[in-house]
Order: C-alpha cells, then sequence, then structure tokens
C-alpha cells in the first residue's frame, strides 16, 4: 500500500525544512562573510578559523549533554527550547562589537542549534513509517541547497549594503516567524514516552552510548561528515585558484549547483523508498569516488564544465546524505531514539571540527593562493567514503532484521503499526 501524507504531515514536513534552512543558513552565512569580518574585527585567519570552529565544537559538545534527557519530554517542547536559544545566539551575532563577543556568540548559538538537527530527524522517525522516511528526508534535506540557492546571496547582499551582522538579524527575524508557527501549529510529540526510557539522564545516556547496536551507526555518522568538512572549508579557493574561476562567477556555480540539488533531493528520497535505501547509498557514494578523484586532481577548467562536475558532485553526496539518514533514524529503539539521534549529531560536530583542522594539514595556500595537496585531500576523503559504504552495509543489515519487508498481505498493516 503506497503512504500518503496527511495535511497536518506535510506541515511538519514543510516546518522542519524551514527550521533546517535557518540552522544550516546560520552555519554557512560566516565563509562567505570572512573577508568583511576579518577585515572590520582587525583579527587574523586563524581567529576567524576558530570562530567558524567554534560552532562545531560547542554543537558537538551540547549533543552530549542533551542525549541523556533528549527521550524524557515532549519533542515539541525540545525543539522550542533549543530553536529559542539558536535564535537568541544568532541575535548575538547581530550586536557583536568585537571578536570576542562573536566567538561567544557562535559558541552560544552552536550550543542550541548543534541539537536541532537530532531533535528533527527523532520526529520524523516517530511521526512518518519507514517506507515514507527517504521522502521526508529528501524534502527536508532541500534546505542545504535553498540556503545556498536563496540564503547565501541574498545575505551576502544585505552584508554589502548593512554590514556583516545583518544577514544573522534576517536569519534571527525568519526563524522568530518559524518559531512562532512551531508553537502554535506543531502538536506534542510524545508517543516515545513511557517506553522504558531511564530516568536518570546519565544512565540513559551510557545505555544509549554503549549498545553495541548502535556502534555502526555511530562510526557510520562520523565518517559521513568527513568529506564536507574537508572539502568545504577551502572550496571557494580550490575554484578560483586552481580552477581559473572568477570571483564574479563563483556565486553562479553555487546558485546553479543548489538548483540542481534542490530538484535531486526529493527524486533521490523517492528513489532510496522504491529501490533499497542502502542502494542508493552504495551507487552514489562510488559514483561520488570517482568524481573526487577527477575534481581534486583538475586544472584550469571552462565554467560550464566546473558547474556541470560540481552539480554531480552535490547530487550524489545528496543521496548518500538522505540514504543515509534514512537508515540510521531506523536503528535506535523507540526508547532511545532521541539520545541517539543526539548523540549521532555531536559525533557528527565533533567529527567535523577534527576533519576541518585535518585538511588544514593536508593542503598548503601558496602566496599566489594556489591550493597545494587537494589530491592528496581527495584522496583521504574517497577512502573515508568506501569505508563508510562498509559500515553502512552493518546497518543495513541491521535495520533490515529490525524491519524486514511485508509480504503483501501484511503491508497495510505494518504501515499502520510502524513509529
Amino acid at each position: 500500500m503506497k503512504f500518503t501524507f496527511s495535511k497536518y504531515q506535510i506541515f511538519v514536513v514543510a516546518l522542519l525544512a524551514f527550521i533546517q534552512f535557518t540552522v544550516v543558513l546560520d552555519f554557512m552565512i560566516l565563509s562567505p562573510l570572512g573577508v568583511q569580518v576579518m577585515d572590520q574585527l582587525k583579527i587574523s585567519t586563524t581567529k576567524f578559523g576558530l570562530v567558524v570552529s567554534a560552532y562545531a565544537f560547542s554543537a558537538g559538545i551540547s549533543g552530549i549533554l542533551a542525549a541523556g534527557f533528549a527521550d524524557r519530554f515532549d519533542r515539541k517542547k525540545m525543539l522550542l527550547f533549543f530553536y529559542t536559544g539558536f535564535v537568541l545566539g544568532t541575535v548575538l551575532c547581530g550586536i557583536a562589537p568585537n571578536y570576542e563577543f562573536l566567538l561567544f556568540a557562535r559558541i552560544v548559538t552552536g550550543l542550541f542549534g548543534g541539537v536541532i538537527a537530532s531533535i528533527s530527524f527523532a520526529i520524523i522517525a516517530d511521526l512518518f513509517p519507514m517506507e515514507a522516511r527517504g521522502r521526508v528526508m529528501g524534502l527536508v534535506m532541500t534546505a542545504f541547497a535553498a540556503s545556498q540557492v536563496f540564503g547565501l546571496p541574498i545575505g551576502v547582499f544585505f552584508s554589502n549594503l548593512w554590514g556583516w551582522q545583518s544577514p544573522f538579524w534576517m536569519i534571527a527575524i525568519i526563524s522568530g516567524l518559524v518559531g512562532v508557527a512551531a508553537l502554535f501549529k506543531l502538536e506534542p510529540i510524545v508517543s516515545h514516552l513511557g517506553h522504558g526510557t531511564e530516568n536518570k539522564a546519565i544512565k540513559h545516556l551510557i545505555v544509549t552510548a554503549g549498545n553495541s547496536n548502535y556502534l555502526p551507526g555511530f562510526l557510520a555518522t562520523m565518517l559521513l561528515a568527513t568529506g564536507g568538512y574537508m572539502l568545504m572549508p577551502f572550496g571557494s579557493a580550490f575554484s578560483v585558484h586552481n580552477l581559473g574561476i572568477t570571483l564574479e562567477d563563483l556565486p553562479l556555480v553555487y546558485f546553479v549547483t543548489g538548483i540542481v540539488s534542490m530538484a535531486a533531493g526529493p527524486l533521490i528520497g523517492r528513489a532510496a523508498d522504491k529501490f533499497g535505501k542502502y542502494p542508493v547509498f552504495m551507487i552514489s557514494s562510488l559514483i561520488a569516488c570517482g568524481i573526487l578523484f577527477y575534481y581534486t586532481a583538475m586544472g584550469i577548467t571552462p565554467l560550464w564544465l566546473v558547474i556541470l562536475i560540481n552539480s554531480a558532485l552535490f547530487v550524489v553526496i545528496t543521496g548518500r546524505v538522505i540514504s543515509a539518514q534514512a537508515l540510521n533514524s531506523a536503528m535506535p529503539e523507540l526508547r532511545d531514539r532521541g539520545a541517539y539521534m543526539a548523540i549521532s549529531s555531536s559525533l557528527q560536530q565533533l567529527s567535523g571540527g577534527i576533519a576541518s583542522y585535518a585538511a588544514g594539514l593536508i593542503v598548503v595556500q601558496t602566496p599566489s593562493g594556489y591550493i597545494q595537496g587537494y589530491p592528496n585531500l581527495g584522496y583521504v576523503v574517497v577512502v573515508a567514503i568506501l569505508i563508510t559504504v562498509a559500515i553502512m552495509y552493518k546497518v543495513n543489515e541491521y535495520v533490515s532484521s529490525k524491519h524486514p519487508v511485508p509480504v503483501k498481505g501484511e503491508k497495510e498493516a505494518a504501515l499502520v503499526s510502524e513509529t
């Protein structure tokens, strides 16, 4: 039986997508603002790098702290609490007068914003059956592409008019409106309560983190973050100084890539539901390896070819993320779901911070701006991808044992009973 979304479920998907849009945009916006921030605050590239990584590390720490009590409360209340803190941190970024205050503001934003994705994924797993999660993840994950297509250009435009703080005010205003919609329209999400969750937060955290069945999921989550966090910090510099793309053409590369990713997301989600999450993940990963071998070794390249390869790379990366998140959401038991997602999010942020630092050790920027060692970065990412494919096979085996494919007469009952 084909799963049909109710009007309320459509609202939930749209709400979570808007929430992800604001959180992702807040995380990404600092990179294109780097020139203005460093110039106006008179800080070095090292200090600016610390501002960027402060978000990831504080998000990782908050994920661990939140994991213990993530399954003890209504997920709506958890979402509103952390989203409110995220908005507050974003406002602080908008009023930051100096480096120290901005660093503090990014830490606050990360402490709250870093947990929101895990709460969102737990809500998806609570409200949607396994058969529909690929589509839901595909729609929600389009927020990443949307932030790239719409958020970054608009944010940079505002910063040119009213200063680097103005994009944070834009994000805070949008987030406030989204938060009001969640407050009044989102229903309480309490299906996970009363399913044997440990009373003590620390004990629940330890039990969830120590569950050997969850280890492959945690390892896969850590490695999934490696590629993006290694390639993203140097992507713009590589495009300009190695590939020969002008600064004026760079927004076009990101715009087209984002549009293609937005269009591909829902289609990949449907494919994951129809053909299986792991096959989509494996195929996307293998294609990504081939593209990375070629892309990271490229020299001066025509604009159209850069756009084509960049778009293809982001499509398969999107395919990996959507299928992996859909599979990973089925790993934990209902009583552990919030804690599992919070730990996963924390590991992703922490491993991402480490990956960014490691990437800086692998590549070297010459005085002319040329990025040396980028092919070596590609090799490391490819190895991480192949290891993740093997680990995700174990994840798929475990999920398949928990969610066997129903026979024809059982499909309708499975859709009704799945949580």
